[in-house]
């Protein structure tokens, strides 16, 4: 019988903070029970930043490519309040930007259907940072619930939702920001307001969790496809309460307990998925999937105890001369796993990700793989275990006899885009960055050099000129498709005017045009 797949999103999970990855705060005692009977991959890469990690997923395309897909801005959809009637305007804005494809173009989902399973999608938007009830059909899901809006997706107290298109609403969630945690953690009143329960009523993880136990068991007499991308840990903080298993832990501020609180919360929904499984008597032709989307994001950022775009001394991180680390940042958690780098940089602690296969078909469960696999292998490999021949044209390899302990072909190289420009891994562990801002290569060994802190490109020419050129194709041609805003649905001139979306990132107005070798 052809089994069945999930596949469980984290959002923002810094592999460091997975105690199957050496997190020594907090336990995460179901996500290493999948471990454990399971493979963990040491050498994954998803992507810098959300939006293009899910359209790489569920293409099988790398995100460094020209064009091959924009996103609409965040927000759209909070026009629904003031009228109902926006719902049919936001959805033809939305469908008429949106993805490049090509008229025999190919999802994730689609490949599930192939194989004749029902596909499931539950939870954060599946794609960009807006998505309409036209998109989700048309890349392949026969049922999804969750949020439309990436903007709203900051909160977690949703006032509605949606559902196969049609728009839920919530009772006891009243607030139009989607109960969205405002103001710096450790301040008092940013504090208050943040366990101020007036207007919330439903944590969406727990919506999530209702829904993900009704779609296994209407389905466990049929193969299936549930994708499951949570919120979770994305900031801002925001738990219903401390979470029993580190209130009493020492060591942590409350600010710190609330954030592993929000990791623990993800914890707890992978244990359900696993006891629900085994409860319709359907584990052992189930095979899970458990990644993140990109590397650590600290939104526990506290003053004089820890800093995100800064170290302790107040000097700031810049994604290349002087880059983010945990000990710079002074992160308790230690949630880039002592890799340099965080969320939106082509840093080791940006991309590399928890990636963890587990369940049906896994030989010598419990095993680690040093496997060089990327965020878009994800659509060939699912499709090898169904038997389904993928589109030619994708960028990813399937890792299935991996999974199977089997002879494995490698990558030559593994791609992916950061906001201050693109980089390459090979599987021997060489890394080149190119960085727009500064016009600059950056040519590191990670099995010497985990930290990205020696730059060899001036003693290894010709590893340069191998390596990079190899990125520039990967490119398209241009090294500026490696970056952030080459997906976004705007101009880059009305950003250099000020002119683009209010959520723009600041670093923008020192971007400069790359060169083309």
């Amino acid at each position: 019988m052809t089994p069945n797949v999930i596949y469980i999103y984290a959002d923002d999970l810094g592999r460091g903070m997975l105690s199957c990855y050496g997190q020594k705060h907090i336990q995460t005692p179901n996500i290493d029970r999948l471990a454990a009977r399971g493979v963990r991959f040491e050498n994954a890469y998803g992507c810098h930043v959300c939006a293009p990690a899910r359209a790489s997923l569920l293409t099988g395309y790398h995100d460094c490519h020209a064009g091959t897909w924009s996103f609409t801005r965040a927000g759209v959809y909070d026009s629904l309040f003031d009228s109902p009637d926006n719902f049919a305007r936001v959805r033809e804005l939305i469908n008429n930007t949106g993805f490049q494809a090509r008229a025999d173009e190919v999802h994730l989902a689609q490949i599930a259907r192939r194989a004749g399973c029902v596909t499931g999608q539950i939870g954060k938007l599946e794609w960009g940072f807006a998505t309409t009830p036209e998109e989700l059909e048309k890349h392949g899901w026969d049922y999804h619930y969750g949020y439309y809006d990436h903007a709203q997706c900051h909160g977690f107290w949703p006032p509605f939702v949606f559902e196969n298109g049609k728009r839920i609403d919530i009772p006891g969630n009243t607030r139009r920001d989607f109960g969205k945690s405002r103001g710096a953690v450790d301040d008092p009143e940013a504090t208050k307001a943040r366990w101020d329960p007036t207007g919330r009523s439903s944590y969406s993880q727990d919506l999530y969790n209702q829904k993900i136990v009704d779609f296994l068991t209407a389905n466990k007499d049929r193969p299936f496809f549930l994708y499951h991308p949570s919120q979770l840990p994305h900031g801002p903080l925001s738990v219903p309460e401390i979470h029993p298993a580190v209130r009493q832990t020492p060591g942590l501020t409350d600010v710190e307990k609330e954030y592993a609180s929000m990791v623990l919360r993800l914890d707890d929904a992978v244990g359900l998925i696993q006891r629900t499984l085994e409860n319709l008597g359907i584990a052992d032709r189930t095979l899970l999937f458990f990644a993140s989307d990109n590397g650590h994001a600290m939104y526990y950022e506290q003053q004089g105890r820890c800093h995100m775009r800064r170290d302790l001394q107040g000097r700031a991180f810049d994604d290349a001369e002087y880059p983010y680390t945990t000990e710079r940042s002074g992160d308790v958690f230690n949630g880039n796993d002592s890799f340099s780098g965080q969320k939106l940089n082509s840093l080791e602690g940006g991309t590399r990700i928890p990636f963890i296969v587990s369940g049906a078909g896994i030989s010598q469960p419990g095993r680690t793989s040093e496997h060089l696999l990327a965020n878009y292998d994800v659509m060939s490999t699912i499709a090898d275990l169904w038997g389904v021949t993928p589109p030619g044209w994708k960028d990813g390899r399937s890792f299935l006899p991996t999974l199977r302990e089997q002879s494995q072909g490698k990558h030559d190289h593994v791609v992916f885009a950061g906001r201050e420009g693109p980089a390459l891994v090979r599987p021997d562990g060489w890394k080149i960055r190119y960085i727009t801002w500064n016009r600059k290569f950056y040519l590191y060994h990670l099995p010497t050099d985990r930290m990205e802190q020696r730059n060899l490109a001036a003693e290894r020419p010709d590893l340069v000129e191998q390596l990079g050129g190899a990125l520039l194709r990967e490119c398209d041609g241009n090294f500026y498709h490696g970056t952030a805003e080459n997906h976004k649905a705007v101009r880059i001139d009305e950003y250099l005017r000020g002119e683009g979306p209010e959520d723009a990132f600041p670093w923008i107005q020192r971007w400069r045009a790359p060169v083309k070798k």
